[in-house]
C-alpha cells in the first residue's frame, strides 16, 4: 500500500496485521481524490481510519490537518507509524474511539471539518448509523463534504438528515457515495443539481 499522489506520492504505508481492516484499493483512492481536488488548506476527519491511507492521501494532496478515528489498537499502531514515517505527526491527531457513539467526543473537529472520510466495515449498519449521526443538526458545517466508501450490496441513502447525496460511483464491488451538508433550513436539491 502506498500514497498515490501529492507531496508524499509513492511513499509506502504500513498496514495493520490481520483481516480486521480492509484497505481502500489504490484505484479507488485515486478516483476518489481526483473527484475531491483541490484539497489545499482543508480540515479532514478520517473515520474508521485503519492505517490512515485516506486521511494521509488528503494530507499529501495539501489538506492542512487531519483527525483520524480508529478503535483497533493494531490499526492505530500502524497509523501512528505511518504518520511518524511520513513526517505528518504535527498535522494530525489520532482518536481511539468506537464509532458511531464516539462521535460525541469529536464535536470540535467535526464542527471545523471541510471533508469527512467514512470507510466503515462492510455490512451497512455502521455506515448508516454514522451517516445519521453526521447528518444531525449542528454536527458539521454547511457545505462540508462527506465521502462514504461501502459495498455495492450495502447501499447508501439518498439523504440522511442534513446530508444530501451528490454523486455515487461504483468501482467493482465498492461504491463511493459523496454527500454535501446542506445549511439549516435549506431544502434538499435533487441529485445532479438545481431544482
Amino acid at each position: 500500500m502506498r500514497v498515490i499522489a501529492g507531496a508524499l506520492g509513492g511513499r509506502r504505508l504500513r498496514a495493520p496485521r490481520g483481516l480486521a481492516t480492509r484497505p481502500t484499493s489504490d484505484r479507488v483512492r485515486e478516483a476518489l481524490f481526483m473527484a475531491l481536488e483541490p484539497l489545499a488548506g482543508l480540515r479532514v476527519v478520517d473515520l474508521f481510519a485503519g492505517s490512515g491511507a485516506l486521511g494521509i492521501e488528503a494530507l499529501s494532496r495539501g489538506a492542512a490537518f487531519a483527525d483520524f478515528v480508529e478503535p483497533a489498537r493494531e490499526a492505530r499502531r500502524a497509523l501512528a507509524g505511518n504518520l511518524a514515517d511520513l513526517g505528518l505527526a504535527e498535522r494530525a491527531r489520532v482518536w481511539p474511539l468506537v464509532l458511531p457513539r464516539g462521535l460525541a467526543r469529536l464535536a470540535e473537529p467535526l464542527a471545523a471539518a471541510d471533508l469527512v472520510l467514512v470507510d466503515p466495515p462492510y455490512g451497512g449498519g455502521p455506515a448508516r448509523e454514522t451517516l445519521a449521526a453526521l447528518g444531525a443538526p449542528g454536527v458539521l458545517p454547511a457545505g462540508a463534504c462527506v465521502v462514504l466508501e461501502h459495498h455495492r450490496r450495502d447501499g447508501a441513502p439518498e439523504a440522511s438528515g442534513r446530508l444530501v447525496l451528490e454523486r455515487r460511483r461504483a468501482y467493482g464491488e465498492t461504491e463511493i457515495s459523496t454527500y454535501r451538508v446542506r445549511g439549516e433550513g435549506e431544502d434538499a436539491l435533487p441529485r445532479g443539481g438545481a431544482a
